[in-house]
C-alpha cells in the first residue's frame, strides 16, 4: 500500500485512480477516502483522482495530538509531493472544504481550480447548525443519533430506497481520540480573513436543504472569494454529491473543464 510521510513523520495512506490532470478529493470530518466511493468513477474518466486517509482515519497513522484544518494542508502537500505533482485541482466537501480553503489561500501555486462543497468559513462569520440539530446528534441513544445523522445527510425518499451502509457517516474504525481531534479541528476552523486572498477559480456547491452545515454558508463563501461561482442544488442535504450525483458531478466537471488544466 502506498504511503506518504508528513513533515512530522505521520504516515498517510493514499489512493490514485483514473487518468488525466490531477484532482485531489478531500472528504468530510472523521471519514477516510471511502467517502468518495459512490462518485469517484464520475471523475476518474477525465482526471487522475488522488485521495488519502486523514491522520486518525483509515490506514493512516492515528497520533493523539491536536489536529487542525490548516495543519491538514501539510498532509495534502506530502501526498502531492510523494506523487511528484506540483499542482492539482482540489474538490473538498464538508471539513475537506475547510482544508481546501487553507490549501488555496496558503499554497496558491499548488492549486489549479477549487471546488468547495457543503462547507463553511467557520469562526464568527460562519453559520452554525441549530441547537436542536446539535442536541439530536449528541443524544445518549447512539442509534437514534445515527439515524439523525443519516437524515441530515440524505432525504427520507432516498433513504427509503438506499438502506445502506452509508460510507459518509464516519470511519467505523476511527478511535475515540481521533474522533475528538477531528471534531475539534473542524470546530476551530476560521478562514474568513484568508478567503479574499484565494486566486484559484472557485466553485461553491451546496444543497439548499443542508442543516448539518447550513446552506447559508455557501453565499458567504462565494461572496468572499474573488470571482467565485455559486451552485445551489435544490432539495439536497449534506451528502448532495451522492444523492444528487446526476446533478452535482456534471456541475463540477463542467466547471473544471472551463478552467485551465494544471500540469501533471
Amino acid at each position: 500500500m502506498p504511503y506518504a510521510t508528513a513533515p512530522d513523520g505521520v504516515k498517510l495512506l493514499y489512493q490514485v485512480t483514473g487518468a488525466g490532470p490531477p484532482l485531489v478529493l478531500l472528504q468530510g470530518q472523521a471519514n477516510d477516502h471511502r467517502w468518495w466511493g459512490p462518485v469517484r468513477a464520475d471523475f476518474d474518466a477525465a482526471y487522475q483522482c488522488v485521495t488519502f486517509d486523514y491522520r486518525g482515519t483509515g490506514g493512516s497513522d492515528k497520533p493523539d495530538e491536536p489536529y487542525s484544518t490548516r495543519g491538514f494542508v501539510a498532509d495534502v502537500l506530502a501526498v502531492l509531493d510523494e506523487l511528484g505533482l506540483e499542482r492539482a485541482h482540489v474538490y473538498g466537501t464538508s471539513m475537506g472544504g475547510r482544508v481546501a480553503q487553507w490549501l488555496a489561500a496558503d499554497q496558491p501555486g499548488r492549486v489549479g481550480a477549487l471546488v468547495l462543497g457543503c462547507t463553511s468559513p467557520g469562526g464568527a462569520h460562519g453559520i452554525e447548525r441549530s441547537n436542536d440539530v446539535r442536541k439530536s446528534l449528541a443524544q445518549a441513544d447512539r442509534a437514534a443519533a445515527g439515524q439523525v445523522l443519516r437524515e441530515l445527510m440524505y432525504t427520507p425518499a432516498w433513504l427509503a430506497t438506499h438502506p445502506g451502509p452509508h460510507v459518509t457517516l464516519g470511519d467505523p474504525g476511527l478511535p475515540a481520540h481521533a474522533r475528538r481531534r477531528h471534531l475539534a479541528a473542524s470546530a476551530a476552523h476560521d478562514s474568513w480573513d484568508a478567503l479574499p486572498s484565494i486566486t484559484a477559480p472557485t466553485l461553491v456547491v451546496h444543497g439548499t436543504d443542508d442543516l448539518l452545515n447550513p446552506a447559508a454558508n455557501a453565499p458567504l463563501l462565494a461572496g468572499r472569494i474573488p470571482g467565485a461561482e455559486l451552485r445551489l442544488i435544490e432539495g439536497a442535504r449534506h451528502a448532495y454529491f451522492e444523492e444528487f450525483r446526476e446533478v452535482a458531478s456534471p456541475a463540477v466537471l463542467d466547471f473544471l473543464a472551463r478552467t485551465t488544466p494544471p500540469p501533471a
